[in-house]
């Protein structure tokens, strides 16, 4: 007889912080990793996949999202930060500085057990993006960048689509084409349903982009630590139709985010999903 495992058996780690991320910022991540270690042993795939509200963005909420955003929410008031997140919405501390933060991204990936989950934040004073964090939650890796400010890890410098190897979200109704058009031209993609973690494997350089192709599903939330991370290691961070990526608490809004190696690479991708 098989026995049957409902629950993730496996720990979560500690992130592994740089001594220089804003304590607020580092604060939310750890709350976030340590949530979502007590998610894993408290429920099944099950519970944490179920639908439990409907999150500020208008999205519904998995119970391991609202699980890691409570954690989330009592750091950055501990903080003194205000907070913007998509399940929650604004929370107000009176502060200059607004935490900009996913709790989860990849929640089916983090709700399932598949290893390939994120937090990822930034820091905002007023309105201007000024460092970022993101955090694989099963490995524990963090990238974490301050604007204008390189980082210790590089962009693969590729300018042309042709053979590179890339990430996409899976095709949408209405972006299928655009999604062969790029599937014809690189060497490899995949697909791997984390947005967050994507784009800092184009900031590290492990692939050359990520791109949706063109079905407009980012939010501010979803994008804006690679705005910071991405530039800060030589790369592109674009919307496929031109639209500037700025600090909004309207989390109805959305953009079809690009992120590439170079700015030569993110046009070449971007003449090519629009055909």
């Amino acid at each position: 007889m098989f026995s049957v495992v409902t629950k993730n058996p496996w720990p979560v780690p500690e992130p592994l912080l740089a001594p220089d991320v804003h304590p607020a910022l580092a604060a939310t991540a750890r709350a976030a990793s340590r949530a979502y270690q007590e998610a894993r042993h408290l429920h099944t795939r099950a519970e944490l996949r179920a639908e439990v509200a409907d999150g500020a963005d208008g999205t519904p909420t998995m119970r391991v999202d609202a699980i890691v955003e409570a954690a989330i929410a009592e750091a950055a008031t501990n903080a003194g930060a205000n907070l913007l997140s998509e399940e929650t919405g604004f929370v107000d501390n009176g502060s200059a500085a607004t935490l900009v933060v996913d709790p989860v991204d990849g929640s089916a990936n983090a709700a399932a057990g598949v290893p390939l989950s994120c937090f990822a934040g930034a820091l905002v004073l007023d309105t201007r993006p000024v460092e970022a964090l993101t955090v694989w939650f099963d490995t524990g890796r963090a990238w974490s960048a301050k604007a204008g400010q390189p980082t210790p890890f590089r962009t693969s410098g590729r300018t042309e689509l042709r053979g590179a190897s890339i990430c996409a979200m899976r095709p949408k109704r209405g972006t299928e084409d655009a999604w062969l058009r790029l599937a014809n031209a690189v060497d490899r993609i995949r697909v791997l349903s984390t947005t967050c973690l994507e784009t800092m494997l184009v900031a590290e350089g492990s692939v050359d982009a990520f791109a949706d192709p063109g079905s407009d599903t980012h939010r501010l939330m979803d994008l804006i630590a690679a705005l910071v991370t991405v530039p800060a290691a030589g790369g592109a961070l674009l919307d496929l139709h031109g639209r500037p990526l700025t600090f909004d608490l309207d989390l109805t809004r959305r953009w079809s985010g690009v992120a590439a190696a170079t700015e030569a690479l993110a046009d070449d991708l971007i003449t090519t999903v629009l055909g």
